[in-house]
């Protein structure tokens, strides 16, 4: 189970919505998502927690690249809504690593054989979850201006997106969505 939410900082204080994430593929998606939310080019907030597992804020300023911040990239890249999250550039990965031909096993067997010389049992795919960081990855500054702090950010654990939403003045507005 997830819960999703965006809080879109307008005039009047926070407006909060829940949103699903099922048609959103790609952070480009993720972003465009957040900035329908708000056509006055307000901050944005997108707020992901699963399972007290790991969370996620995602902020966009209007047409500036969105910000991240994930709480457990390891438990992150789990999850198809995490995997959104971890791009490229977050992990400081370069963007052609994963599709480098050294990655697949070009041994000279055909489809079907067997090399009983080697047995390799790694799996290029599950290799890259094995690469990403325990722990937090991203912007932990993303909020601070709004007053969590990186060290607030850090600390919060079960319940973050309503401790965010609380720290934010937000708490009641995020709770008629949830």
């Amino acid at each position: 189970m997830y819960f999703a939410a965006l809080l879109a900082r307008t005039e009047d204080g926070w407006e909060a919505s829940d949103t699903e994430l099922d048609d959103v593929e790609t952070l480009s998606d993720l972003a465009d998502l957040a900035r329908e939310a708000s056509p006055d080019e307000d901050t944005v907030l997108v707020l992901i927690e699963q399972e007290d597992a790991w969370f996620g804020v995602v902020r966009v300023d209007g047409e500036e690249d969105p910000r991240i911040y994930v709480s457990d990239a390891a438990a992150a890249a789990r999850s198809s809504y995490g995997e959104i999250l971890l791009t490229d550039e977050l992990l400081g990965r370069d963007p052609d690593d994963g599709d480098d031909l050294d990655a697949l096993d070009l041994d000279g067997t055909e489809d079907g054989e067997s090399d009983d010389d080697e047995s390799d049992d790694t799996d290029p795919v599950a290799g890259s979850v094995d690469s990403v960081p325990h722990g937090p990855v991203g912007d932990a500054q993303i909020l601070e201006d709004l007053g969590v702090s990186e060290k607030e950010l850090r600390t919060l654990s079960s319940d973050a997106v309503t401790e965010i939403a609380e720290s934010l003045g937000a708490s009641e507005t995020l709770e008629t969505v949830r």
